[in-house]
């Protein structure tokens, strides 16, 4: 293991700090991102439901740091098309970890948070499936004048649709700062590629929590295999430059932590 980060942690419970190995140092206001990628780069396989367990074999240590993070969230945000890749899921702690529910529950009444992570889903069309299990549960909705009018129309009462936008598109720093307003200081990104693309050429991204898994997944010209960064040129005009403060292992997991330069 290795750990260049210094000071006190969150205050993990005893379970949860056993299996992480230490406390988890995360300051406020911060926005991390949490991936799982192949050796070679693929992060996600469009027209692949849950393409993230594909890609991470359904690796115990890649789902006890999902829920781990989520755990200590004030909110999780992510695109439209995460949320339609993924039917059925929840986005909280004790969905991907069940086992560990109740260890999660105590960590996030130590640090004065609400039950579960505010769900935040930006979507410029406002197309999204009412169904969906998440949804259902409640989250925050940001989108365009016209995804709004449409999201409305079919959304249950349990999610909250906000117009951020007047445009086609929806700004994600625009975004971040309706979250940060609404009291939100630690912001977990679930977003895929696109959006991540956009946290990072914007700097909004503090940390990557990055789960390297032991699999060549390979790609075929237009295929649908995605990197952890797309839509953005970055290398020339606009290096994202990142620094290692934290590396762990799991057989042939790695589970490494990058922060902004």
């Amino acid at each position: 293991m290795f750990e260049a980060l210094k000071g006190g942690g969150v205050g993990l419970p005893p379970r949860l700090r056993r299996r992480y190995g230490g406390d988890l140092r995360l300051g406020s206001p911060i926005l991390y991102a949490n991936f799982v990628s192949s050796i070679d780069g693929v992060v996600a396989v469009e027209d692949t439901p849950s393409s993230g367990s594909l890609l991470s074999g359904g690796n115990t240590g890649d789902r006890f740091v999902m829920g781990l993070l989520r755990a200590v969230a004030d909110a999780v945000l992510m695109g439209a098309g995460t949320l339609r890749a993924t039917p059925g899921h929840r986005w909280t702690a004790q969905h991907v970890f069940p086992a560990l529910a109740a260890d999660f529950a105590r960590l996030r009444r130590q640090l004065g948070r609400t039950t579960d992570p505010l769900l935040v889903v930006v979507t410029a069309s406002g197309d999204l499936d009412p169904s969906h299990p998440a949804l259902q549960a409640g989250a925050l909705v940001l989108t365009t004048a016209d995804g709004a009018r449409r999201a409305r129309r079919v959304l249950p009462s349990t999610c909250e649709v906000r117009s951020i936008s007047r445009g086609k598109a929806v700004g994600v720093r625009r975004a971040v700062e309706v979250i940060r307003a609404e009291g939100h200081d630690v912001i977990l990104s679930e977003a895929g590629p696109v959006v991540m693309g956009q946290l990072v050429r914007q700097q909004l991204v503090d940390d990557l929590f990055l789960t390297v898994s032991p699999v060549l997944a390979g790609r075929v010209k237009g295929d649908g295999t995605k990197g952890l960064v797309e839509g953005v040129h970055l290398l020339r005009d606009h290096p994202a430059s990142m620094r290692l403060v934290d590396a762990r292992r799991q057989a042939s997991h790695l589970f490494l932590r990058y922060q902004r330069d």
